[in-house]
């Protein structure tokens, strides 16, 4: 390993020490799906706000058990949605949900009485204290704190905030993300026939759509040529449209045509390492440049660019989002695994459980930097470490999910 190689770790403190959380902003609820709360939600009333019965059936009241046999007179109805209720005694026919009439404080079911008159029924069951009631509070407490900070927001929370009345909520602010591809021999348009030398432009497609996932912004897309001078425009178009964060995909390894190192250079830009002890993506970049943005020059092959985003980048955003440092899976390897010494690898892999419920990682077939097949049959990525050459079957190794806001997701039985 060269002396300019840094291990991803050391590759990786730089990253997190120059990415800075971005400060809060309000955000209505109708928008707020797949935000990152920045404070905490306490809640300002009890959930539900009074006691209501559970199900339809008779409101009553009693010092103690109410035994079967007894029979009473029908002093009113309550349905969902009536107010205040005063009640003298007897029992009140009540609809589920209805706020129970002040007094009573259990809930026969309507099945377990016998109507014997139009305004008179007998019970059918005992009837203890509270049964069948749904006290005020036994959800959510006044003043309990019921969303932390730092949640990723889901329909389930929403369903929540829209119960304690929320109209609006704190969110981290979204990073301004841009995304810049390389490559004279790129073709974005899908109905355009490839020329010799000529493929399609994946990269752009998958980090635009990806980015969201990781809870960026994306607020520039821009395919360019194998020229420094269009490079650098892109760079200030990227700028413009408001970018903190710029990710270019090609042109940073050692060729003639690799002219991003040179273009960073000649704009004022501080680089602030260059090569990476990873597999794939040995040749990441990643700088800075003046006005503070920073730029990830990932290498161009696909695999590449997924490893530079989900392990650079999105460690990047994490800090920007406010959250703390992501923890691995600790997962048995399924099948044997071996490769180069002094590199970490970054493993297209396939969390997968058994019919025991066991649950193992295991890595696929295809390796390689180009080849974007397996990636898509993969639900996780396995790291194994440079120093480490080669690993048994069993042998624990981390597990990452797609993104860095996705668990990973196990798929069908081993065959």
């Amino acid at each position: 390993m060269s002396q300019d190689t840094l291990a991803y770790e050391d590759a990786l403190r730089i990253v997190l020490a120059a990415s800075r959380a971005l400060p809060a902003e309000t955000c209505a609820m109708s928008a707020c799906l797949g935000r990152v709360l920045a404070t905490p939600i306490v809640s300002a009333m009890d959930l539900p706000p009074f006691d209501n019965s559970a199900m339809d059936g008779f409101a009553l009241r009693g010092d103690a058990l109410i035994h079967a046999g007894t029979e009473l007179d029908i002093e009113g109805e309550q349905a969902a949605g009536d107010g205040l209720t005063q009640a003298r005694g007897g029992a009140w026919e009540i609809m589920t949900g209805a706020r129970l009439p002040d007094g009573l404080d259990r809930v026969i079911p309507v099945e377990q009485t016998e109507r014997l008159s139009p305004t008179r029924i007998r019970l059918l069951a005992d009837v203890a204290a509270a049964q069948n009631v749904r006290h005020a509070g036994s959800d959510v407490a006044r003043a309990t704190t019921v969303i932390r900070a730092g949640t990723t927001l889901a329909p389930q929370h929403l369903m929540l905030l829209a119960s304690l009345g929320m109209a609006e909520v704190s969110v981290a602010q979204r990073p301004r993300v841009a995304v810049l591809c390389t490559g004279r021999e790129l073709v974005d348009d899908p109905a355009q026939a490839l020329a010799p030398g000529q493929i399609r432009n994946s990269n752009g497609p998958f980090l635009a759509a990806r980015l969201p996932l990781a809870g960026a912004e994306v607020v520039h897309v821009e395919t360019v040529g194998d020229d420094a001078q269009a490079f650098a425009a892109a760079l200030q178009r990227a700028l413009a449209a408001g970018a903190r964060l710029i990710i270019s995909s090609g042109a940073v390894s050692m060729g003639r045509y690799d002219f991003v190192p040179q273009a960073l250079e000649r704009i004022g830009a501080q680089t602030l390492f260059h090569k990476v002890a990873i597999r794939p993506g040995k040749p990441l970049l990643f700088a800075r440049l003046p006005g503070d943005a920073l730029l990830f020059g990932l290498p161009g092959n696909p695999i590449a660019v997924a490893v530079g985003l989900r392990f650079f980048v999105e460690p990047a955003l994490r800090v920007m989002l406010g959250l703390p440092a992501e923890t691995p899976l600790r997962m048995p390897l399924f099948n044997a695994y071996s490769k180069k010494p002094r590199l970490r690898f970054h493993l297209k892999s396939r969390l997968r459980i058994d019919g025991e419920g066991r649950l193992a990682i295991e890595v696929l077939d295809g390796q390689e930097s180009y080849r974007i097949r397996p990636l898509a049959d993969a639900n996780a990525w396995a790291i194994v470490p440079a120093e480490i050459d080669a690993l048994a079957p069993g042998s624990l190794v981390d597990v990452y999910g797609p993104g860095h806001l996705e668990f990973p997701i196990p798929s069908e039985n081993f065959a």
